[in-house]
C-alpha cells in the first residue's frame, strides 16, 4: 500500500511538473481576449526553470501603420518599473550605503510630511510599502495626466500638504509620489540619476539591451508600440505619457524578451549569467523584497484561493492556492501591463498590453496559471468580461443620471448667477485654477496641469459638473463650491463622477480657496 502511495505521488508530481500551457492554447486565449476586450496589440513571456518558454507578440502596436508586435516590441511598463526602484535599492543596501530603515530626512533634508512624528520617522522602507497614511493615489496630480510643469523638487515640498486618511503604518493605500522621491534617494546616494542607475547597473549586467529607464533615453524607437483609448466608442491613439517626472515610479520602457531577463534574475533569487557566476542583489535582499510589509485586504483574487494578500518591496504577495505569488501590475494612458512570479515552480508570467483593459492581462495571465498550477476554471475571459460589464453598466448609470440632470437643466434654461463664481481658486499643492466665463462656457482652467481644462456644466444647488476637453481622460468631476455670506463662491471641492475614474485623477485631495488680489 505504501508503495503505491508512494508510485502515485510521484507520478502526480512528475505531471505536476511538466504541467504547461500549449502554444495553441495560448494564442487562443490571447486571441479571444483582444478581441473580447478591443486591445490592438498583445506580447506575453512565460519563464520556466531559468528559461524562456514562449515570448512573442500578437496583433499590432499601432492600429494606423498595422506594424506587427514581436518579442522585442517596447512597451512602458509603468508600475512594473517599481520593482527595479526597490532592486536599485536593496544594491545600494548590499553595499553599505544605506538601509532599509534609515530616515528619509538623512538624505533628503527637505523631505516633509503631513506632521513632524511622520516626517522624523519616515524610512526608505515606507517608501516602498504604501502605509504613509495618505490616501490612495494622494497628489497624483502632480504628475498626472503628462503636460504639467511640476518636478520631483514640487513633490518633496508639496508632499506636505497632502491630508492624511489613516495613521502612519496602519493602513495600505497605493500611492506614486513616494517612489519618485525614491528615485531621489538613489540619486543622492549613489551619485548618478535613477535612470542611469537602472540602466547601467541593471539593465547592462542583464543584457537588457534594447530596454530603457525612460521614454526619452530610447535609442531606437522603431518597434515601440502606441497607447490606444477607446473613447466615444471608438479606439483612439492618444499622446504617450513622456514626463520624467514619473520615471522612478513607472518609467521603464521593455519588451518581452528583455523583460524575461529581469524577470530569470528574480526567480534565481538575484543571480545572473550562463552559468549564474554574477550576482545582481544578494540573496538576503532578494528576501527583503519579497517578505510582508503591509497588510491587504484579500479582495481581487478571484476565483483563486486565497489565504492572504500584503505588499513587500516593489512587489504584491499573495498565497494562490498554496503558491507564494510575487507580481505587480502598471498602468498609463492607453497602456496596462503585468508580471506575474512563483518561486515555488520558478514560473513567470509577463504580460504587456498597448490599451488600458486589466480583464485582458488578467484572463491571459490566469489561463496561464491554471495550467501550470493544474487548476481548472471556467474561461477567464468570459467571467472577467461579464465583471467589466457589470462594473462598467453600474458606472454608466451613474454618470448617465448626472448628465441628464445637467441636460434638463439646460433644456429647461435653469438660470444661475455665473459671475458669482468666477474667480482664481488655489489650492496648495496643485496651485491655482481659473474658473472664468469664455466662449459661451463657464470655464475651468489649471495653470499647472493646462490639459486640466474643460467646461462646467450646472447640475444642483453649487455643483457643477466638469466635462474635460480630452475625453480619453474618461475623468469628468463634481465641483462642489461653498458660497459666502455675500453669495459670493470663495471655494470649493472636488469628487471624481464614476467609480471607474482612475484613482490618480485624486480630485478628492484638492482644496481651493478663492485667491483674492
Amino acid at each position: 500500500m505504501k508503495k503505491l502511495l508512494f508510485t502515485a505521488l510521484t507520478l502526480f508530481s512528475t505531471v505536476f511538473s511538466i504541467a504547461q500551457i500549449s502554444e495553441t492554447k495560448l494564442d487562443d486565449v490571447v486571441s479571444r481576449a483582444m478581441k473580447t476586450f478591443n486591445v490592438p496589440g498583445i506580447a506575453v513571456a512565460i519563464i520556466k526553470d531559468g528559461k524562456v518558454v514562449i515570448s512573442k507578440g500578437y496583433g499590432v502596436s499601432n492600429i494606423n501603420t498595422q506594424q506587427k508586435v514581436d518579442g522585442n516590441t517596447l512597451f512602458g511598463i509603468a508600475s512594473n518599473s517599481k520593482a527595479f526602484t526597490s532592486a536599485a535599492l536593496g544594491m545600494l543596501v548590499d553595499e553599505k550605503k544605506i538601509s532599509w530603515d534609515d530616515k528619509v530626512t538623512k538624505y533628503i533634508p527637505e523631505f516633509k510630511m503631513y506632521n513632524d512624528y511622520v516626517t522624523n520617522e519616515f524610512t526608505i522602507r515606507d517608501l516602498l510599502t504604501h502605509r504613509s497614511g495618505l490616501g490612495l493615489g494622494a497628489g497624483d496630480l502632480m504628475i498626472w495626466p503628462d503636460g504639467h510643469n511640476f518636478t520631483p523638487k514640487d513633490i518633496i515640498k508639496n508632499i506636505q500638504y497632502l491630508k492624511p486618511v489613516s495613521s502612519f503604518r496602519s493602513q495600505y493605500d497605493y500611492d506614486n509620489l513616494l517612489y519618485v522621491i525614491a528615485g531621489e534617494v538613489i540619486e543622492r546616494v549613489s551619485g548618478i540619476s535613477w535612470c542611469e542607475f537602472i540602466e547601467t547597473r541593471i539593465m547592462k549586467p542583464l543584457q537588457m539591451n534594447n530596454s530603457a529607464a525612460s521614454w526619452n533615453r530610447l535609442k531606437d524607437t522603431t518597434n515601440t508600440i502606441v497607447p490606444h483609448v477607446p473613447t466615444n466608442g471608438k479606439l483612439e491613439i492618444i499622446k504617450r505619457y513622456t514626463n520624467p517626472i514619473f520615471d522612478a515610479a513607472a518609467g521603464i520602457y521593455t519588451s518581452t524578451n528583455d523583460m524575461s531577463k529581469w524577470v530569470i534574475a528574480q526567480l534565481n533569487k538575484g543571480k545572473y549569467g550562463e552559468t549564474n557566476q554574477f550576482q545582481l542583489f544578494s540573496e538576503k535582499v532578494q528576501k527583503d523584497m519579497w517578505t510582508p510589509q503591509t497588510i491587504l485586504p484579500i479582495t481581487g483574487m478571484k476565483p483563486y484561493n486565497c489565504n492572504f494578500k500584503t505588499y513587500g518591496l516593489g512587489w504584491q504577495l499573495a498565497d494562490v492556492s498554496g503558491h507564494l505569488q510575487v507580481s505587480h501590475t502598471g498602468g498609463l494612458d492607453g497602456i496596462v501591463t503585468q508580471t506575474i512570479l512563483f518561486p515555488d515552480i520558478k514560473l513567470g508570467i509577463i504580460v504587456l498590453t498597448n490599451q488600458q483593459s486589466g480583464a485582458a492581462f488578467n484572463s491571459i495571465s490566469n489561463t496561464i496559471k491554471d495550467s501550470y498550477l493544474g487548476l481548472t476554471f471556467p474561461d477567464h475571459v468570459e467571467t472577467l468580461s461579464a465583471e467589466r460589464k457589470q462594473k462598467e453598466e453600474n458606472a454608466d448609470k451613474i454618470t448617465d443620471e448626472v448628465w441628464a440632470t445637467v441636460d434638463k437643466n439646460i433644456v429647461t434654461r435653469t438660470k444661475i448667477d455665473i459671475d458669482k463664481y468666477a474667480g482664481v481658486y488655489k489650492d496648495k499643492w496643485f496651485g491655482d485654477v481659473i474658473i472664468n466665463f469664455r466662449k459661451g462656457a463657464l470655464r475651468f482652467t489649471s495653470v499647472r496641469s493646462p490639459r486640466l481644462t474643460g467646461s462646467l456644466f450646472f447640475y444642483k444647488d453649487n455643483t457643477f459638473a466638469v466635462k474635460w476637453d480630452n475625453r480619453s481622460f474618461h475623468a469628468d468631476a463634481f465641483v462642489f463650491f461653498e458660497i459666502d455670506s455675500n453669495g459670493n463662491a470663495n471655494h470649493f471641492k472636488m469628487k471624481a463622477i464614476s467609480p471607474l475614474t482612475d484613482f490618480s485623477y485624486d480630485f478628492q485631495d484638492l482644496d481651493f480657496t478663492k485667491f483674492e488680489q
